[in-house]
């Protein structure tokens, strides 16, 4: 089947009653061997493909907006009128089915053809993206389907072509999800879509009165317009052993091609840090049966993102897989079999893992003149303070409407939106960027999502069980709501997505 593994549900084809599909239902169905889902908004009967295309989350399961569909899993958004993935992690449509409504029943006829991006006119000669991570990606991508017939550039510092990042300390590092799965598009894709992709480029200078880039082989690149997509760079420990070649980051695919090798030969290692990318290695290596020892300078792992009770139960996930802790303390130094700890600990390890967190990268920008304030400033429409440069993704810190503040997040879904965001705006399209900031975690069987954002907060309400991984934890400072975690409650996580959007 191209859309689920087996039909299931009514044959669409042959009709279904419109009694059993009131407004605002979906009927999941099928055509044939295609899995297909009915939705209902009013008069509007519409058929679509059942699942998501980004990592096949059933759309049946998810919920509908207006005339949209969310994904359950990673709350991707496509129209049910044309099928347009309008929001990350999404990239591609799902397919279209044509509808015609007679005698009481909805008939599910032939599947449509996409339709093909009517070329835009004007927006600038050429657009330069440094950067070839989720923003930059996501914004090449838009930029070719809103019709733009100009020249689209990538200039990457990465050896290897963009890819899903999350996929590297989840399921790539862990062994489940095969090397093709972690790039966002085949080579071909590029060619076919007429975007010039440059790996292994370092842009050394940027001249924004006189639109040009320099570039380390001593070239020069003119723009446009620009979009800054530099993300950022893994924060590296400066203590004796760090610079040893089995002390290991995780930032790239190179960097996981080389700690899986690794792990194919070694029985024990050491993970520095205990935060969402410091866990998911934990996690991906027990699934390898690599013994694990986690150290971290907090009391509970997560503490100050999750709060201290989420924290303690994540603790508890991982002891049950057999990792050991050691909190309250932070390595001083490493040599080729030893990691030694500040309270005396000296642990046994084949390998290590440092994963403490990362910094934007800001030399670029700094060196261009614009404003900055611990991250690139922007304003709704993603543009820096110089006209016709943008930011997006990981550097990027933008007037947030749902906290009234300046916020920048770290987060892979936050930084594709922001390069489809920005790209719209590049065209002239003056869209806001105004939306929840959304993440995910895979530890083991568990699945946490969170929505919103906090930096700080004054009440922790918890619905569910911890226990059970049935729960919802709503973050609230100053008697607002504003951001909600939860586990195993996909329906409630995307009501509440909704919730936080339309209260900004």
């Amino acid at each position: 089947m191209s859309d689920s593994a087996q039909p299931s549900g009514p044959d669409l084809a042959q009709g279904i009653p419109l009694a059993d599909l009131g407004d605002g239902a979906m009927v999941l169905g099928h055509v044939g061997d295609d899995a297909v889902l009915v939705a209902r908004r009013g008069s509007d009967v519409f058929a679509v493909g059942a699942t998501c295309t980004h990592w096949g989350g059933p759309l049946a399961e998810g919920l509908m907006v207006d005339d949209t569909v969310r994904c359950p899993w990673h709350h991707a958004c496509f129209s049910l009128r044309t099928g347009e993935a309008l929001r990350a992690p999404a990239l591609d449509p799902i397919a279209c089915w044509s509808v015609e409504v007679r005698d009481g029943r909805a008939y599910v006829g032939r599947k449509m053809e996409p339709t093909r991006p009517q070329t835009t006119s004007g927006g600038p000669e050429s657009v330069v993206i440094v950067g070839g991570g989720a923003a930059g990606n996501a914004a090449a991508e838009i930029l070719r389907r809103e019709g733009y017939s100009g020249s689209i550039t990538m200039l990457s510092a990465d050896a290897a072509p963009p890819c899903d990042r999350p996929n590297l300390s989840k399921g790539y590092l862990a062994g489940t999800v095969p090397p093709e799965y972690t790039l966002l598009r085949p080579a071909e894709f590029y060619k076919e879509h007429r975007i010039e992709l440059k790996l292994g480029v370092r842009v050394t200078n940027i001249d924004t009165s006189g639109r040009q880039l320099a570039l380390a082989d001593g070239s020069r690149v003119e723009f446009g317009a620009l979009l800054l997509a530099t993300g950022a760079d893994v924060v590296r420990l400066d203590l004796p052993g760090s610079n040893l070649p089995h002390v290991h980051y995780l930032r790239t695919l190179a960097d996981c091609d080389s700690l899986i090798a690794k792990a194919a030969t070694s029985k024990r290692a050491v993970v520095v840090g205990a935060s969402f990318i410091g866990l998911e290695v934990t996690a991906a290596l027990r699934a390898r049966d690599i013994e694990v020892h986690v150290v971290a300078p907090d009391p509970v792992p997560m503490q100050k993102i999750l709060g201290p009770e989420v924290g303690a139960f994540i603790r508890s996930l991982h002891e049950e897989h057999g990792v050991t802790f050691h909190l309250e303390t932070v390595p001083v130094s490493i040599d080729e079999r030893e990691v030694t700890l500040k309270n005396g600990e000296r642990l046994a390890a084949d390998f290590v893992v440092i994963g403490v967190g990362v910094r934007p990268a800001l030399a670029l920008a700094e060196q261009a003149g614009l404003a900055l304030d611990r991250g690139v400033t922007v304003n709704e429409y993603l543009e820096t303070s110089v006209p016709g440069v943008f930011a997006a993704g990981d550097i990027a810190r933008w007037p947030d409407p749902h906290t009234g503040e300046r916020i920048r997040v770290e987060h892979w879904v936050v930084a594709e939106r922001q390069g489809q965001t920005a790209a719209r705006n590049i065209l002239g399209k003056r869209e806001r960027f105004d939306a929840v900031p959304f993440f995910w975690t895979d530890q083991y069987d568990l699945t946490l999502v969170f929505i919103g954002h906090a930096e700080r907060w004054d009440k922790v309400e918890l619905q569910g069980q911890l226990g059970a991984r049935d729960c919802a934890i709503a973050y609230q400072l100053g008697g607002r709501k504003i951001a909600a975690a939860f586990i195993h409650r996909d329906i409630e996580a995307l009501r509440t997505e909704v919730e936080l959007e339309r209260s900004k």
